[in-house]
């Protein structure tokens, strides 16, 4: 018989155990019992559980990738970007087409030499990379300054760029074969538009070693005008052209440091038949 007033009532600890009857026959499921704090702490943690378990079983969204068809061109004499672009068909133009082999090319896109293999249709560097995020606007390239008219005479004769030449004809140094100068230069921007100095018929039309993309006109009077580093060429060999009308598109094809126009005067077709280019306009009334 238990004593009156010695009865104590046992002392729960914070976290007491019990057991729920899921029903008759049902599972027997263990859970705790929480003190107030407790539980209040385990119905704020319940929430952020879920969303987590949520977001580690989500799976992730697919994402497609795509190679583009790539295929190899091998450089041969008298090509320039824009006509490989061109006959090609690249997307983009001769810029996507530099842009894609500038590794391959260098710094000047007017410099392609034969026996350069160029990559159309994706990019010529090797591994797997990801594309960088488009950015917000494209930059666009500076355009150079549109040159002044050239210079026309009476004479029927036109300079063969706008502007004044620089390297003079015969200066020497280690930077020609022959140890001096055989024209005279004009730095021009790539893409300038080159005039025939006067009417005649095209003898040469295509690549020229060293010269690069060379153009060679035959005049009435015996002489011929030679146009060299030509990015494009506007004429063929038989054409016959006026004074002032465009036979190519200046460049820096050949041996060259820059975009220029090399110019000579010559008493035949080939080169090591040259005469003062300037002294033979000055006679026609151009003076350069």
């Amino acid at each position: 018989m238990p004593i009156s007033g010695k009865h104590r009532r046992p002392k729960s600890s914070t976290i007491a155990r019990g057991v729920a009857a899921a029903g008759a026959g049902g599972a027997v499921i263990a859970l705790p019992l929480l003190g107030a704090t407790g539980a209040h702490a385990a119905e704020q943690a319940a929430p952020a559980a879920h969303s987590a378990a949520a977001t580690h079983t989500a799976p992730a969204a697919p994402v497609a990738k795509k190679q583009a068809e790539t295929r190899t061109y091998s450089v041969v004499a008298g090509d320039y970007l824009s006509k490989i672009a061109a006959d090609n068909k690249v997307d983009g133009g001769w810029e996507k087409l530099y842009q894609d082999n500038r590794e391959v090319i260098g710094g000047n896109p007017s410099l392609i030499l034969p026996g350069m293999k160029l990559t159309l249709g994706g990019s010529a560097a090797t591994g797997t990379t990801q594309a960088a995020p488009a950015p917000s606007k494209a930059p666009v390239a500076p355009k150079p300054a549109a040159p002044s008219a050239a210079q026309s005479s009476s004479s029927g004769y036109v300079a063969p760029v706008p502007g004044k030449h620089t390297t003079n004809y015969r200066a020497s140094g280690a930077n020609w074969s022959s140890g001096s100068h055989t024209g005279i230069d004009f730095p021009v921007a790539t893409g300038t538009s080159v005039k025939a100095i006067t009417s005649g018929t095209v003898v040469t039309a295509g690549w020229g070693g060293a010269y690069g993309n060379e153009v060679v006109v035959k005049h009435a009077d015996g002489h011929y005008s030679q146009y060299g580093h030509l990015s494009a060429l506007s004429v063929s060999v038989g054409r016959t052209v006026s004074a002032g009308q465009q036979i190519g598109l200046s460049g820096a094809t050949g041996n060259v440091t820059g975009p220029h126009l090399h110019f000579e005067v010559r008493t035949g077709p080939a080169y090591g038949s040259d005469i003062d280019p300037v002294a033979f306009l000055a006679s026609h009334g151009i003076s350069v």
